[in-house]
């Protein structure tokens, strides 16, 4: 008999070990959506829904971004929000073995490493935002707050 796959992530692991609340959100999906049809599925405002993007500065440091789905970073704002010259995106390929999730599932909770996050300043607009969960077609709702419990985070305006 097949070992049946975990419903839960390193993300919710981690929630429910810390007890905070959360709600986990799934959807079917085999492949990767874009972060503006997740909302749509979800039937949320955009604005709530936040991806998670991983980056490397000029130093060769990581960086986790958390934008609005329908929004894109700005890598200049991006960049001098962590003191770096400048920052680019990692190659999808380099996303598993950096941080443990795939394209499309990546979440900034429960990464192989901790790496330095920015989120939106609009995250702080809103009592519930909602992100990657580590897994394609699960996403996590919880307050920024409980969020900034488990990741420290730092807010600024990310957004192009």
């Amino acid at each position: 008999m097949a070992k049946q796959k975990d419903p839960k992530t390193n993300a919710i692991r981690a929630f429910d070990a810390a007890k905070i609340p959360h709600q986990v959100h799934t959807f079917p999906a085999d492949t990767a959506l874009s972060g503006v049809e997740v909302a749509h599925l979800l039937d949320e405002d955009p604005d709530r829904v936040f991806k998670t993007l991983v980056t490397v500065g000029k130093s060769e440091e990581h960086y986790v971004f958390m934008v609005p789905v329908a929004e894109e970073l700005d890598l200049r704002k991006a960049a001098c929000a962590v003191g770096e010259k400048s920052i680019h995106m990692i190659r999808s390929r380099e996303l598993l073995p950096l941080t443990g999730y795939v394209h499309g599932g990546c979440s900034p909770v429960g990464m192989k490493k901790q790496f330095t996050t920015v989120i939106d300043e609009t995250a702080q607009l809103f009592d519930q935002i909602i992100f990657s969960a580590g897994r394609i077609g699960s996403q996590i709702e919880c307050a920024p707050s409980s969020l900034e419990s488990l990741v420290p985070l730092t807010y600024a305006d990310i957004t192009a």
